[in-house]
């Protein structure tokens, strides 16, 4: 009997031991910890360190942060100088020993942007197309084989499983932006976060802020947008989660005062997912809402709880 208790105890103890993750891995954005948790399962603990309403352009790396870099044994970032303030980090990190792997390394020159501001260098909003940021996928599934070699199935069929789910959401989100009248599609936001968006959707992306948000808006940028919303009789635009409303508001004003109504179409989460624990704190979430949201804005015709009928009823 107590052989038989020993044994029970062992086997019990082993499924434990097999159901702890194995090593620690740190995330930079909440777009790419999603794509990490995704493949990952439960192979590894994964921490991201920018939670909503962060913005990444901005943001500089705390103590703490620096702390969880030190004890990961694999950190994944955006790249394309997403996280420019946080270089220094990921390349102390890097030397230490750490795998440090950027997830849009995969994705060929011809399929990046290159705006005339950004003198040679890249837009880094990859994930506002759910094709361009399924090669991301890709990139998080054979790092992490690499380093963990018995895991390799299971990443890989992580991996397709979710890549699955980012076909069906760019199925979606194509349906239903289609259905905005074509003289309508134009996406007028805080900042150029969108321009992948628009280039996968046909959309003209207008941003009153550049690439970066640190870049300003002035007057002539203003008034030049007001002129915009006029002239093409566009009657919403939009705020983001992670950018002041103020030069928004300043444009709707404009336009009041030129004789023309535009209203906010909605929030949309550019450099930054939902509330952790949502439906629009994961990736899918995020961009089943922003499509969502532009398309029932713009005139088009979309479900009002989105694709899976998950989203927020606000």
């Amino acid at each position: 009997m107590f052989r038989a208790i020993a044994v029970l105890l062992c086997v019990l103890t082993a499924g434990i031991a097999q159901s702890e993750p194995g090593y620690r891995i740190v995330a930079t954005t909440g777009m790419v910890e999603d794509i990490v948790r995704n493949v990952a399962g439960d192979r590894a603990e994964v921490v991201g360190l920018m939670g909503p309403g962060v913005d990444p352009h901005l943001y500089k790396p705390t103590r703490s942060d620096i702390k969880e870099l030190r004890a990961a044994e694999v950190v994944f970032y955006n790249g394309l100088l997403l996280e420019g303030k946080m270089a220094d980090a990921l390349i102390s990190a890097a030397t230490s020993g750490k795998k440090v792997y950027a997830v849009t390394e995969l994705l060929s020159e011809d399929s990046l942007l290159e705006p005339e501001e950004f003198d040679g260098l890249y837009d880094p909003h990859v994930w506002m197309d759910p094709d361009a940021w399924s090669q991301a996928v890709g990139v998080v599934r054979d790092k992490l084989a690499e380093f963990d070699p018995a895991g390799k199935d299971e990443y890989e069929q992580n991996a397709a499983s979710y890549t699955s789910k980012l076909d069906a959401l760019s199925s979606y989100a194509e349906h239903v932006l289609e259905s905005v009248p074509e003289g309508r599609r134009v996406l007028v936001t805080a900042h150029d976060a969108f321009n992948y968006f628009g280039k996968r959707f046909g959309y003209e992306v207008v941003g009153i802020q550049g690439i970066s948000t640190e870049s300003e808006a002035g007057v002539r940028d203003i008034e030049k947008l007001v002129d915009l919303l006029v002239e093409n009789e566009i009657g919403a635009v939009f705020v983001e989660s992670t950018v002041s409303e103020r030069n928004i508001s300043a444009l709707i004003a404009g336009a009041k005062a030129r004789g023309h109504t535009v209203v906010i179409g909605g929030e949309l989460f550019s450099d930054a997912m939902g509330n952790a624990g949502t439906y629009e704190g994961t990736y899918i979430g995020m961009i089943d809402h922003n499509v969502t949201t532009i398309a029932r804005a713009l005139g088009g015709e979309a479900p009002k709880l989105g694709m899976t009928g998950e989203l927020s009823d606000k």
